[in-house]
């Protein structure tokens, strides 16, 4: 994805417009730069940003119409109080225009993560999620762990919601598949085979114990299963252990077995029943005491692939529709979105969210609300987890609050200490 100013993407940033006036906010003096800013602005889709008097980013907002939308700012008396002090903080902004209101929208998500704004949602969990790659730059493929870009060649499968997800998985699939999880140079200067071998994990095809043929079924029944067909490989894994025990093969019959225990385990361990769902993102958010939760369930080939929840910062006075609307397009800014993205309530701008994260990765993503069936079941599960979730975050935050003003007392503090160091001088 281009970066945010690339002029592949986008035209060249403007100059920026400004009133200097005092660092202490003044409405006044936010609204004549606005106005200062407007008298030149086209009636073109576009990103704006607000500047305080030190040149800190106050907000990224996107438009349809630039002038149209920031006009808005100018009339006071209609704002909110939060954009009021937002304009009162105001003293310069900068414009870029876009080719449409999807790549504002893209835009608008990049630059809020890069410069994180006062005045807007920040998904404040960047943890960069962790994927499992088939490897298809080698003779025998690898599978493995991956995170961060994804530059080697192969199949990637994910987004997990975490590593112990992603690994549990991994595990599952060395016991089923038998795949090499090693690196090129440990598998070129192996003359025997390895624990993982001994134990079941491996197929061992850096001594020969496996032809490539076989190997390279074993990596097909893999990215079946992966894609969503574990029912398929289950009969066919089936079929080869009777064939083996026909052929009075029960060494091979027994290996076939305990890798049909490893599909059933996995299959059993499924804690969400997605069958039938297919590729989906699932999506609730729960609100308590001024603070918001948002739950996320990842399902890929009908397989659920963990859940995380997350609690996006936000100034009061925001709507939930407008918290989730911008919740979602920072988090899809750095993870590929499924074909379908379930969410518990209807957005305004879904439309609009969907063309944009279709033109980012070049297929369509359907956003829906379902109202009845196993995609509401998935839903509701969502919001259960999420009022979970938030309940268990405030009941930590509250306790830890207590703590602190226990220590204040202890030291005989004004007030609660916000941040405490240790040292460590045994040195």
């Amino acid at each position: 994805m281009s970066t945010p100013d690339s002029p592949d993407r986008f035209n060249e940033e403007r100059a920026a417009y400004a009133v200097r006036g005092a660092d202490q906010p003044d409405l006044e003096a936010g609204v004549a730069a606005i106005r200062n800013v407007v008298k030149t602005l086209p009636i073109k889709p576009g990103v704006y940003r607000m500047y305080d008097a030190r040149g800190d980013v106050l907000y990224v907002g996107k438009a349809k119409a630039l002038k149209n939308r920031v006009t808005n700012y100018t009339q006071v008396d209609r704002l909110p109080n939060r954009l009021r002090r937002m304009v009162a903080q105001t003293r310069s902004m900068t414009i870029v225009t876009t080719n449409s209101e999807a790549e504002a929208l893209l835009l608008e998500a990049q630059l809020i993560k890069r410069y994180r704004p006062a005045y807007n949602v920040l998904l404040r969990d960047d943890k960069s999620f962790p994927f499992i790659l088939l490897r298809a730059d080698h003779e025998f493929p690898r599978i493995q762990k991956h995170r961060g870009a994804r530059r080697a060649k192969g199949n990637y499968y994910g987004p997990f919601a975490s590593a112990g997800s992603v690994n549990m998985t991994l595990n599952a699939l060395q016991k089923l598949f038998l795949l090499r999880s090693c690196t090129d140079s440990f598998f070129n200067n192996r003359d025997r085979p390895c624990l993982l071998y001994q134990i079941k994990r491996c197929s061992a095809p850096c001594v020969g114990r496996i032809d490539d043929a076989a190997y390279g079924e074993l990596v097909d029944d893999a990215k079946a299963f992966l894609g969503g067909k574990s029912t398929d490989v289950q009969a066919k894994l089936a079929r080869e252990m009777e064939s083996a025990a026909e052929a009075l093969d029960f060494e091979q019959a027994a290996v076939l077995r305990d890798r049909l225990k490893a599909l059933t385990f996995i299959q059993g361990s499924q804690a969400i029943n997605a069958e039938g769902v297919g590729d989906a993102d699932v999506f609730a958010l729960a609100t308590r005491s001024g603070q918001v939760g948002v739950q996320a369930f990842f399902i890929r080939g009908g397989q659920n692939w963990g859940h995380r929840a997350f609690f996006p910062t936000h100034t009061s006075d925001l709507e939930e529709v407008e918290i989730f609307s911008s919740f979602l397009a920072q988090f899809y800014e750095d993870v590929p979105p499924a074909r379908t993205i379930l969410l518990d309530r209807d957005l305004p701008d879904a439309d609009l969210l969907a063309e944009a994260l279709g033109s980012q990765i070049g297929r369509k993503v359907d956003i829906q609300c379902p109202q009845r069936g196993d995609r509401k079941r998935l839903v509701d599960q969502a919001v259960r987890n999420a009022v979970e979730a938030l309940d268990r975050r405030l009941a930590e935050t509250t306790t830890q609050a207590k703590l602190l003003r226990e220590v204040a007392e202890l030291f005989d503090l004004a007030e609660p200490p916000q941040r405490i160091e240790v040292y460590d001088n045994s040195h």
